[in-house]
């Protein structure tokens, strides 16, 4: 089965949080047999700042973001049994869901993949000529990178047929324990670019805390943000590459998870980051949000925080003896019951349901995986 996948970016992850989560799924259902091509647009300097190179696992097209290339590569979802357009490409977002869904046959799987729910929603509600309500009626169906109920039923109330969340989750073969890197040492650190819907929130978990607490170091990484804004004791290293995530994780006491605004509001909405930290077997400190203990267990699996006083009492609190069982206890439970695997198989069986006439789909098998590993 082949699936053409309109997306921001597979090979980098610069101004893309999505990155991780595009390609733990995607390099999961190649191994149950998926073929998988990813069309993304050379955009917002992404390609100058690629952190992989296009996997032997998915095809990756990269095309450039003008009106000719964009009808080119809108014309190649008539190949596909399973055509997939997914919020937030970031260039002619709108043209590329119309123009791909009339262009996918009609016997073919018509999907929209949203990776920012609450902020498609609220779109949604405040722009009554939006494409996506013209779109919705005929889509097989919405896949969502989280939202639970709330969502599922928001999108039905536009005219989704189906909405199913396709949770964020760990790849442990990219994420996992690493030894301390010094250029990441800290007390408490935080990972995130500058967004509108961040920034607040931002200064509200991570930089009170910082100025409640001068004696203690903490570590900001991300674009966006300048040095000027920030207290004394916070240190600014701009972009992390995906490649030191993993040092960027379990070097610091412990790493700050901060939800956007839309999804801390809206709930069960799991960042990447968590999922990243926690297979790192980071200590992880999250802000509040409804849903936290689908996913890990309080002041066991994880701390929870309601604003920067309640980041910096756990921080003063924490010990490197409980912050390392704490780190291990969310590693053990994230790939007992939160790998990409487990969300690829739960794809897997939602398009199976969608292909009746498919009575067999490719499964994996030892020599694929060897191959991919």
């Amino acid at each position: 089965m082949h699936i053409a996948f309109y997306g921001s970016s597979l090979v980098s992850a610069y101004w893309n949080g999505a990155a991780t989560y595009y390609r733990g799924l995607i390099r999961q259902l190649a191994l149950r047999g998926y073929d998988v091509t990813f069309y993304e647009p050379d955009a917002f300097d992404r390609q100058a700042h690629r952190d992989m190179e296009p996997p032997d696992w998915a095809e990756v097209v990269v095309y450039p973001a003008d009106a000719q290339n964009l009808a080119a590569v809108v014309r190649k979802a008539r190949d596909a049994d399973i055509v997939v357009k997914a919020s937030g490409v970031g260039v002619y977002d709108d043209e590329l869901l119309d123009g791909v869904m009339a262009a996918a046959r009609p016997d073919a799987l018509k999907v929209f993949w949203d990776v920012d729910a609450p902020a498609t929603l609220s779109e949604l509600a405040a722009l009554p000529d939006h494409p996506l309500h013209r779109a919705l009626p005929d889509l097989d169906m919405v896949l969502t990178y989280g939202g639970g109920d709330p969502v599922v039923d928001a999108y039905r109330r536009f005219g989704a047929q189906r909405c199913i969340p396709i949770y964020n989750a760990l790849d442990p073969d990219t994420h996992f324990p690493v030894a301390p890197d010094p250029r990441f040492a800290a007390d408490l650190s935080f990972l995130g670019n500058r967004l509108p819907d961040r920034e607040a929130r931002t200064k509200a978990f991570f930089l009170q805390a910082a100025q409640m607490m001068p004696e203690r170091r903490f570590l900001l990484g991300g674009s966006g943000w300048q040095p000027s804004e920030l207290p004394g004791n916070v240190r600014l290293i701009g972009h992390v590459p995906t490649t030191d995530h993993n040092a960027f994780n379990v070097t610091p006491l412990a790493v700050l998870n901060i939800c956007r605004a839309s999804m801390a509001q809206n709930g069960f909405s799991p960042a990447t980051r968590v999922f990243e930290a926690a297979g790192a077997g980071a200590c992880l400190i999250t802000d509040y949000w409804e849903g936290i203990d689908l996913f890990l267990e309080p002041d066991r699996e994880i701390l929870v925080a309601h604003d920067g006083a309640e980041v910096a009492r756990h921080l003063t609190e924490l010990t490197p003896e409980r912050a390392h069982a704490i780190g291990e206890r969310a590693r053990e439970r994230i790939l007992a019951s939160h790998t990409y695997a487990d969300r690829a198989q739960q794809v897997d069986a939602i398009f199976r349901e969608r292909k009746p006439e498919q009575e067999t789909f490719p499964t994996p098998d030892r020599d694929l995986r060897k191959a991919n590993a």
